[in-house]
C-alpha cells in the first residue's frame, strides 16, 4: 500500500517487503500488500473463450446450410449433438510422397476390415501425387485437423510422418487468395458449416508443414537421396531455361544488327 509493489497473488507468501515509513515498525508481507481485489496486485486473467454454440443453433445452421448443397452432400445431424458431413481437400504437394512399393490397390474387403496395406512390405518408393488432386472425406464434427491428415495420407498410402503435412484453409477476398495454416486440434467440419458449402469462400488444402528450419532427422535415407536427386534435376532445368532465354536473346541481337547493317546511315 505505501511502496506500491506490484506482484501476483498467488506470490504474496513468498515476498519479504520493508517498507518501513519514519518512526513505524516493519510491516508484514500481508499487511503491506494490498488486497486481491485492488488495482495493483496482478491477476492472471483467462481470455474470454467464445461460447460453444448449442444444440439447437447447430440445428439451425445445418439447415441453413443444406438448404445451399446442390450436390446432395447434406450435413447430418445426430441425437448425441455431433452431425457429421463432406469435406473435400486439395491436395497441393510440391514435394515426393513415400508409399510402399509393389503393393496392391486396396480393396473393399481392406477397407472394411481396415487392413494397413503399408504394413505388408518393408520396401518404399516415392512419387509425386498430381498437384490436381481432390479427396472427398466423410468425417464428423468432432474429427480434428489431425486426424484428418491422417485420414488422408492412410487413404493414399502415404508412409510419411504426419507432422510433414499441415491443412490450411483457403479464402479468397477482394481478389486475392488467402492462405491460413490450421492448428491440430481445429474441427474443419465446424468451419465447412460456418463458411457454407460455396468452395470458392473455403475450401481445405494439404500442403507440406514449412516450419522454417527443415528438420532433415525426420526423413530417411532413401527420402534424402531423392531429395538430391530432385534438387540435382531442378537445377539442370533451371541452367537450361536459363540458358534458352538468353540464346533468344543472341538471336535477336544478331537479327537486328544484321538488319541494321543493310540500312543506310
Amino acid at each position: 500500500a505505501d511502496c506500491r509493489y506490484t506482484c501476483h497473488q498467488e506470490c504474496r507468501s513468498l515476498i519479504q517487503l520493508d517498507c518501513r515509513q519514519p518512526g513505524q515498525s516493519q510491516l508484514s508481507p500481508e499487511s503491506t500488500l494490498l488486497l486481491p481485489h485492488s488495482q495493483n496486485v496482478t491477476q492472471t486473467a483467462e481470455e474470454e473463450k467464445p461460447r460453444p454454440p448449442t444444440v439447437q443453433e447447430i440445428k439451425q445452421k445445418i439447415e441453413k446450410y443444406n438448404a445451399k448443397v446442390t450436390n446432395c452432400l447434406l450435413m447430418k445431424l445426430n441425437d448425441d449433438g455431433t452431425y457429421t458431413g463432406f469435406i473435400k481437400v486439395h491436395l497441393k504437394l510440391r514435394r515426393p510422397v513415400t508409399v510402399p512399393a509393389g503393393i496392391r490397390p486396396q480393396s473393399i474387403y481392406d477397407a472394411l476390415k481396415e487392413v494397413n496395406l503399408a504394413d505388408m512390405t518393408d520396401k518404399r518408393t516415392s512419387f509425386y501425387l498430381p498437384l490436381d488432386a481432390i479427396k472427398q472425406l466423410h468425417i464428423s464434427s468432432t474429427t480434428t485437423v489431425s486426424e484428418v491428415i491422417q485420414g488422408l495420407l492412410k487413404k493414399f498410402m502415404v508412409v510419411d510422418n504426419p507432422q510433414k503435412f499441415a491443412l490450411f484453409k483457403e479464402m479468397r477476398k477482394d481478389g486475392q487468395v488467402l492462405f491460413q495454416k490450421l492448428p491440430l486440434t481445429e474441427y474443419p467440419l465446424y468451419l465447412r458449416l460456418l463458411a457454407g458449402p460455396d468452395t470458392d469462400v473455403l475450401s481445405f488444402v494439404l500442403k507440406e508443414n514449412e516450419t522454417g528450419e527443415v528438420e532433415w532427422d525426420a526423413f530417411s535415407i532413401p527420402e534424402l537421396q531423392n531429395f538430391l536427386m530432385i534438387l540435382d534435376k531442378e537445377e539442370k532445368d533451371k541452367i537450361q531455361q536459363v540458358q534458352r532465354k538468353y540464346e533468344k536473346f543472341k538471336q535477336r541481337l544478331q537479327q537486328t544488327l544484321k538488319e541494321a547493317r543493310g540500312k543506310p546511315g
